[in-house]
Formats: C-alpha cells, structure tokens, sequence
C-alpha cells in the first residue's frame, strides 16, 4: 500500500517525507480498526445524500469489509511509504475499486478523519478506565473490610502520630479512586460527540448527513461548529491524560506506601511472589519494582499530559504541530490502563504483619487520644494538649485496639463507613 493523498504529482524530498510523517504510520496501525468503521460510517452518509449510488456504495462495503477482515487477521501493515493510515487505506480502496475508491474522501479532510478515529479509540480506553479503577476499588474495599480493625501506625510528616488501621489505610485509596473515576467519566464525555464532517476545519458544500453518521458510530451528539470541532485536537486529549493523571496520582500514593511498608526496616506488608523480582548478584533479594514502577507510570503520563498542553499553544485552525499530540495521548493512556489493570491482583495479594505494626504503636502515638481524654473530662483542649506534651516521656502504652474503637468520628476507624464505598461500588457499576 502506498499514495499519499496529497501528492499533485511534483518531487518531494525524502529526507523532508521522512522528517514530517515520522512514526505517524506505526501510531496509525493501532488506530486502523478504528478507521475502518468510522469510514463505513462516512461511505454510508455518503449514500444517502447521493454522492455514491447504491452498487457503488454496495461495492464500497464489501471492500471495507474485506480490509476489516484483513487487519483483524493482521494482514493490513502499513509501512513507512504509506506517510499514515489515511493514506494507506484509501489507497487500498482505489486498488480493488478503481475509480469507486477515489470517492470515498469526498466531504472528509484527514483532519475529521484522524479526530473521528482518536475520539473512538478515546472514548474505549476512557471506559476501560473506569471499568479497571472500579475494579481496583473494589479490591481495596475488600481489603479494608478483610483488615478493617487491624492496627497501622498513622503518620504525618513521615512519623508516627496516632493509632490507625488498615481499614482505614486501604479505604482512603478506595475513596481517592473512586473520586478519580468521577472525573474519568466528566473526561469520557468530551469524546462522545462526532467531530466527522468538520473537514478540515470549516465544514464542505455538501449537506452531510452528520447526525445519521455520528449515530452510526454511537456518538452521543456532533460537534457542530467545524473550526471548535478541529481545534479541540489536543483540548480534548489533554483532559483525557488529566483525568488518568488524577487516577495515576492515587496509584503513586499507594505504590510509595507499599515501597516504604515492604522494607525490612518497616515490614508491615509483604508483596505476593508472584509480584516480585531478583537482584543479579544478591541471591536473598525480593525486589519491589512492581511498585516502584507503578510509582515512576505517573512521571510518565504526567510528561505525557504536558507534552500536549505545550502543543496545543496555536491560533485557530489545524497545524501540523497537532499531529505530535497523538503519540503522548496513546503513551500516556497504554501506561494508566497497564498500571491499573494489576492493582486488583496485587492488592489482593497483600500480607500484613499484625505483630509489626502493633509493636510500631508506641506510646508516644497515644498522646492525641490522652489529650482529648482530659478535655473531655472538663480540662480546655489547649492546657490538655500542653499538659501532655509535658510529659511525653512518661506516656503508658496504650491499648491500640481500643484507641480505634474510641476513634467514632464519622469515617474514623471505629466507625469507617465502608458500607458508603461499597454502596458508591455499586452505583458505579
């Protein structure tokens, strides 16, 4: 497959080809299914206003869907010479179809063509998303509700404060997650209105049947005006990578704990095996760099997030500066969707050292619970507090398990509401 659509006829410089198509055709290879049905969706509209007649357009299905049957089976590769998917797949028609295949750009620019086939894609992966955090939350809940008065050192600043516990531990991720899921979802409908008939950004002197086509593809709308429609090319990505930043902000929180928790100087939580690693030299190594990775995926799809922000810095209409937003948009979703798609299983694995992270609550952590203990007794909170803090150093060690059942504040240990998760699981679902 080859043809650049384009191409009038005059040399080109390959150097120049080479510099300006980049990796384009390699991106678009992923996106080619996606292509394919939003260009039998074109074709058919096409139909309907009388641009193809019927054994033109009978013709044109049969060859669609022989291309569709030739990439799913992953005889379809398009190569360097193709410049893009674009090209590649209307040079394919005009190859079984003579004459008949040169009709099916009428009314489409490369520029609707290319924003219908991210939207596509965007609009799986978002739902894959929020499928998969569902997912992860779910499993933190589970673990909350499994560990749910289980004692854990609470910390601020990176040393012991109160007594706390897993359930509440593993309860704030599945809140963060879910809150993140929210946004997820507001991201996703950015995607559900079909951008196919702005053209190149100022809409065609056909009547398009734009609402039939963006109905076909299961768009929830159109993107009517055509230049809002063009220019929303990396606005829009940029939400998407904003939103799975937020879920990826979550996942590094939990992945730093789980880094800290499995040291030996902690060893409050073991990883499963099956989640580990091995040094090449240090035979009694179980390296964590399942977490560690999980840790570095939100540096990526944060770079990845800012890459297009810095992109998208243009006046009205397309440029071809837009084209580099689609490489970071696919690198800054495969990285979320590939992270959260373990959590579930790692977290389900996990293995709290009970004997740990009770002997980890020192007297010291009881002092909170000391002070409110005297300001309930009629002593003003400040002069309480003081008066602990004065003797620190005399402090009894407390009794974790009570200290938590005391903790009654709505969402604290003694009272953490997961049945307020799990009915927010639900609704999600």
């Amino acid at each position: 497959m080859s043809g650049r659509l384009w191409d009038k006829g005059g040399a080109t410089d390959a150097a120049m080809l080479r510099y300006t198509s980049r990796d384009d055709w390699k991106l678009d290879q992923r996106l080619l299914a996606y292509d394919l049905v939003a260009t039998r969706a074109h074709v058919r509209g096409l139909g309907r206003i009388g641009v193809l007649s019927a054994d033109e357009l009978d013709a044109m299905e049969r060859a669609l869907a022989e291309l569709v049957r030739r990439n799913e089976a992953g005889e379809l590769v398009l190569t360097e010479a193709d410049e893009d998917g674009h090209s590649a797949l209307e040079s394919a028609l005009v190859s079984m179809l003579g004459d008949t295949g040169k009709k099916v750009h009428t009314g489409r620019s490369r520029n609707d063509q290319v924003l219908v086939a991210m939207r596509l894609y965007e609009r799986d992966a978002m739902d894959e998303l929020e499928a998969l955090v569902a997912s992860a939350a779910s499993a933190l809940v589970a673990l909350a509700r499994r560990e749910e008065k289980t004692p854990l050192p609470g910390y601020t600043h990176l040393q012991r404060a109160v007594p706390s516990s897993v359930g509440l531990w593993a309860g704030s991720f599945a809140e963060g997650l879910l809150d993140a899921a929210t946004i997820v979802r507001a991201a996703r409908a950015l995607t559900d209105r079909s951008p196919l008939g702005a053209a190149a950004g100022y809409g065609v002197n056909l009547p398009l049947d734009r609402e039939g086509v963006a109905r076909e593809l299961g768009f929830g709308g159109v993107a009517w005006n055509p230049l809002a429609s063009q220019t929303s090319r990396g606005i829009v990505e940029a939400t998407l990578l904003a939103a799975a930043w937020q879920v990826m902000a979550i996942v590094r929180r939990l992945a730093w704990d789980l880094s800290l928790f499995t040291t030996i100087e902690f060893g409050f939580v073991r990883l499963p095996d099956a989640f580990t690693t091995g040094s090449s030299i240090m035979p009694q190594k179980r390296n964590p760099d399942v977490v560690e990775l999980m840790r570095a995926a939100c540096s990526i799809v944060q770079g990845a997030l800012v890459e297009v922000q810095t992109l998208v810095a243009l006046p009205s209409g397309y440029h071809r500066d837009l084209q580099l937003t689609k490489s970071p948009v696919l690198r800054g979703l495969d990285e979320t969707l590939a992270t959260v798609r373990l959590l579930p299983r790692l977290v389900e694995g996990l293995r709290f050292d009970h004997q740990r992270m009770l002997a980890a609550i020192t007297p010291e952590c009881f002092a909170t619970d000391r002070a409110v203990e005297l300001a309930t007794s009629g002593v003003p909170f400040r002069e309480a507090y003081r008066r602990v803090a004065d003797e620190i150093a005399e402090l009894s060690q407390g009794d974790a398990q009570a200290s938590l059942a005391s903790r009654v504040s709505p969402g604290a240990p003694g009272d953490l509401r997961l049945d307020l998760l799990e009915a927010r699981l639900s609704a999600s679902r």
